[in-house]
């Protein structure tokens, strides 16, 4: 009986001891990943968001003027911008810009369409691959400006379709007034 205690005693002691091992290089692991090195971030092609709204007007500024009276949205010659926090960055502002523009303005050719909605995206270059790949008309090369880079694209209903990789940072350094989102009360 006494050699069947001291048996269970050490099976046991080694079982705690393996779990206490295991746990141990888990923990070494988990630090060992996350020692030096930040969470790698996220890189896939694709949309994360709106950055824009454009629609044709038969008098943009008399538009802008009204939606600024009525709506108080803060308006400039190119409409008007509104900022939000990013989710995954809360410290970084994001934009959307709302712009009436010019019945009939060529900036949305070739669509017929009477509005072009512009999208943010992560992965432009990547992007743009996956849709020249899947047979989705490109209408021009990807145009990189300090604010960011912009192509455009045809939906299968002759929807032009601006896509934008955003420098948020740029934006809001050089930001004039912008339509602020509302606090509850």
């Amino acid at each position: 009986m006494k050699n069947l205690i001291i048996s269970v005693t050490i099976l046991a002691t080694l079982t705690g001891c393996r779990s206490i091992t295991n746990k141990t290089k888990d923990m070494a692991a988990e630090n060992n990943s996350s020692e030096g090195s930040l969470p790698q971030a996220d890189t896939t092609p694709k949309v994360t968001g709106i950055g824009g709204i454009f629609f044709f007007s038969e008098n943009p500024g008399k538009t802008r003027e009204w939606y600024s009276e009525n709506l108080g949205l803060e308006v400039n010659q190119y409409g008007s911008s509104f900022k939000s926090r990013n989710l995954e960055k809360p410290e970084e502002i994001n934009y959307l810009q709302w712009s009436p523009f010019a019945q009939g303005s060529d900036y949305f050719s070739p669509s017929k369409k009477e509005f072009m909605i512009n999208y943010r995206v992560q992965n432009i270059e990547g992007l743009v691959a996956k849709l020249k790949k899947n047979g989705v008309t490109v209408l021009d090369q990807i145009e990189t400006y300090d604010y960011g880079k912009f192509v455009h694209i045809m939906d299968e209903e002759g929807n032009k379709i601006e896509l934008w990789e955003p420098i948020d940072t740029v934006s809001t350094k050089v930001s004039s007034e912008t339509t602020k989102e509302q606090k509850p009360e």
